[in-house]
């Protein structure tokens, strides 16, 4: 041990070391009691060098008694230690306003701070420890300049930290000691006041503590009692609700081991498999509300997870089972003849059970009767389901059409629209049926120019759409363009924003004086082409204003009670024909507005009175035909014969049109395409349309009733099926077919005379005559058709 002056520094040569010249370093014994009668050999104290008292305890001597030590030096490792206690207040805990804490508070000799720490207690609730950490306090305002001393710590006092106020209520035996040595008295110890907090805890300790998660249910006595042992009823199902829905036959086991149900399918009338497991063995509950989710159904809950690592994970588990619902279970009470089980929604009805069953039910709960129920009607179940509901979809919002909207809110991954293929394979264009009905329309607007305009609007069959085209007129300032690209349009005066989707135009709404709204444009239709025409009078079921028979029917409605004076005002005089504008304009006054432009155009169709004449006929054909075999030197007609001969190997005298065309050719006849298919047009055919060649070859024999040489002419363009144009059908009306069709010649017969009426017929068929040989055979297709009360007229 060394000794140094405190006022020189630490360093070496200032440092005085008291063995220097010692030659004896032997501990001097001494004997001392240690306890009553225990005598011991002890380490004798040796005086302070520096003065006769000890330097064990410096700081308690007058100054000057001792060397003068710097406090951390003196002072090193000594604390006082204080037990206290603060008040806490609580506004959460029922019955306990405020709780105790209990506090050390350790005051450092050496350099004058104190530090507060809270001894922590196990399942405390509260955040423990150090409280205020090592360092100088000042005294409470207005006191502030100065800090806590030494004087300032006594058992019984009170003091305060940072606006909390600490009571003393004990301190340890040094503190004490020391205390007393300074002259300052120490009194006794105080009690602590009691915690309520802790008294409601230890009266309610059942209730705080911890419950143990796992509580298990001893089923072992039931399932030894009960193994093996299953109760069997027979049950349906009726699914009649949906589409290809059929009563199920179904087997339920009932285990009374474990109170679990299995549900199995037996062989049905609608050819089901047998054995097919309808729900598998578990416990039914009797409230289905959704699936659970995982987790749902276990013994406890687990609140969290700790640790990372897998070995040194633990759980935390709920001890009261909050959030566990009570679920209720399908019982061997519940089940008897008649009863109901709700199977996941699915309504199934016991109706029969086995022996042992009855048994059973018998024995528990005295059940006598066991009548088993019928199986429902399938038919009558079939015929009381209602009608299934449509999907409701939410309404358009503006973006796209609605089919793409619709196939969005139908499937999560988006698929095109689905197209109407059965109408698109019925009305897709073949060879020349395009099936596109075109319309001639007119634009009415309150603008002269626009009024003047011609439209061609143009329906598609095979999808409803439409497209309209502008033809340009001379000096009008419109070109001929594309109006509107094909597409479906709305019918006016629907809901934008709807989840239904919009009606469009459809093929009924086109005919003739029918008025159609397009992007705000008001067209009316005023003609059609043949083809359209056509279209719909063989189709007349879909299209009603091209349906003769409907139409008459409705006239002769109209006419029955003023026919004497509608013959009367129109009876033709010179002829029997009547002009297209005069009949319209008596039928529009005699029908009204329910009678339509279409409906006009059929009855003038149906009863044509226009005579159509060909330019070229069979001894013209024939005349040119000879002519050009002249003029290129052809006299090959018996090597043609044996072609045909040859080709007919049964000789039935006849070939179809094809082979005839190919042996003309192979002959090399000077003739043109278009000439060779006029001939073949004039000869004889059979019923199956074969051509009898025996005509042809006489056709072609210069021998055979000569003609006349007739001028060369342009073959490719006079022979040509459109070099001569048709006249327009219906532009005047056949009277007497007309009113024959009608069907009220008892009423005609009064108003002009039965001879009248035959002289009339009589001169009508003296002019019919004056036509021509050529009108012979339309004629008597005339008179065919008017004995069958069709269509009469010449075509």
């Amino acid at each position: 041990m060394s000794v140094r002056c405190p006022d020189l520094p630490f360093l070496p040569g200032y440092t005085f070391n008291p063995n220097i010249g010692r030659t004896k370093f032997n501990v001097d014994p001494k004997f001392d009691f240690i306890g009553k009668g225990n005598r011991a050999l002890v380490e004798k104290v040796k005086p302070n060098m520096f003065g006769p008292l000890s330097d064990k305890y410096p700081s308690i001597y007058p100054r000057g008694e001792c060397v003068e030590l710097p406090g951390w030096i003196v002072f090193d490792k000594q604390i006082l230690t204080f037990d206290a206690f603060f008040q806490e207040t609580l506004e959460e805990v029922k019955g306990s306003p405020f709780q105790i804490r209990k506090v050390k508070i350790y005051y450092f000799l050496e350099d004058g701070t104190i530090q507060v720490v809270e001894p922590k207690v196990e399942n405390s609730g509260i955040a423990q420890g150090t409280l205020i950490c090592r360092q100088r306090i000042r005294l409470p305002a207005p006191m502030d300049a100065n800090f806590y001393d030494i004087i300032d710590f006594n058992v019984g006092k009170e003091i305060e930290f940072y606006g909390r106020v600490f009571k003393i209520t004990n301190c340890d035996k040094f503190t004490r000691t020391f205390l007393n040595r300074c002259g300052i008295a120490v009194p006794d110890p105080s009690v602590t006041p009691t915690d309520p907090y802790l008294n409601i805890r230890e009266h309610e300790r059942d209730a705080m503590q911890p419950r143990k998660p796992n509580r298990a249910v001893d089923t072992l006595g039931k399932f030894l009692e009960n193994d093996k042992k299953v109760l069997h009823f027979l049950a349906y199902w009726d699914d009649h609700d949906t589409e290809y829905g059929y009563i199920h036959n179904l087997e339920i086991r009932y285990y009374l081991a474990d109170d679990t149900i299995e549900i199995k399918e037996l062989q049905s009338e609608s050819g089901g498999e047998p054995g097919f497991i309808f729900l598998r063995r578990g416990k039914l509950p009797k409230v289905y509300k959704e699936l659970p989710t995982p987790g749902a159904d276990t013994d406890y809950t687990i609140l969290n997870v700790l640790g990372s690592a897998l070995t040194s994970r633990r759980f935390i588990v709920d001890p009261l089972n909050c959030g566990k619902e009570k679920v209720d279970y399908y019982t061997d009470k519940d089940l008897s003849i008649g009863a109901v089980l709700n199977c996941y929604n699915r309504r199934i009805v016991l109706i029969d059970c086995d022996q042992f069953t009855r048994d059973y039910y018998s024995a528990k709960y005295g059940i006598s009767e066991f009548n088993p129920l019928p199986l429902p009607d399938s038919e009558k179940e079939v015929n009381e389901i209602p009608p299934p509901k449509e999907r409701e979809l939410p309404p358009w919002n503006g973006f796209g059409t609605h089919e793409d909207s619709a196939q969005n809110c139908l499937t999560v991954d988006p698929k095109p629209p689905h197209r109407d293929f059965k109408k698109f394979l019925m009305y897709d264009r073949d060879g020349l049926d395009s099936h596109i009905l075109r319309f001639q329309a007119r634009l009415k607007s309150k603008i002269p120019e626009n009024c003047d305009r011609i439209f061609i609007i143009s329906y598609y069959l095979t999808d409803d759409t439409i497209s309209v085209y502008e033809v340009g007129r001379s000096n009008s300032g419109f070109k001929s363009s594309m109006f509107l690209a094909r597409d479906k349009v709305k019918l006016p005066g629907q809901k934008v924003f709807s989840s239904k989707p919009p009606e469009c135009y459809t093929a009924q709404h086109m005919f003739i004086g029918a008025t159609l709204i397009i992007n705000g444009f008001e067209f009316i239709l005023t003609d059609a082409d043949e083809y359209a025409l056509r279209f719909m009078e063989l189709n007349c079921t879909m299209f009603p204003q091209s349906d003769i028979k409907k139409i008459m029917d409705k006239v002769r409605e109209k006419l029955k009670p003023i026919y004497k004076d509608f013959v009367k005002e129109n009876l033709p005089e010179e002829t029997p024909q009547m002009s297209y504008e005069k009949l319209r304009a008596k039928l529009c006054r005699i029908m009204g507005s329910d009678f339509t432009e279409h409906e006009m155009v059929t009855i003038s169709r149906a009863f044509n009175a226009v005579c159509y004449n060909e330019r070229y006929d069979r001894d013209k054909i024939r005349a040119i035909a000879l002519t050009e075999l002249k003029r290129f030197l052809w006299d090959d007609l018996d090597r043609l014969r044996e072609y045909f001969l040859q080709r007919d190997a049964t000789r039935s005298g006849k070939l179809s049109r094809k082979d005839c065309y190919t042996l003309l050719k192979a002959c090399r006849l000077p003739f043109d395409s278009e000439l060779i298919n006029r001939i073949l047009d004039v000869i004889q055919k059979d019923d199956d349309c074969n051509l009898l060649y025996d005509d042809l070859l006489r056709f072609l024999d210069r021998n055979y009733c000569p003609t006349r040489d007739v001028p060369p002419i342009n073959i490719k363009y006079n022979l040509w099926w459109g070099s001569e144009r048709e006249p327009k059908v219906g532009t005047m009306i056949d009277w007497c077919a007309f009113n024959k069709y009608l069907n009220l010649e008892s009423t005609f017969k009064e108003v002009i005379g039965e001879d009248t009426l035959k002289a009339l017929q009589k001169k009508y068929k003296k002019e019919g005559d004056g036509e021509g040989e050529d009108n012979k055979g339309h004629e008597e297709e005339n008179e065919e058709e008017e004995n069958d009360a069709n269509v009469a007229g010449c075509h």
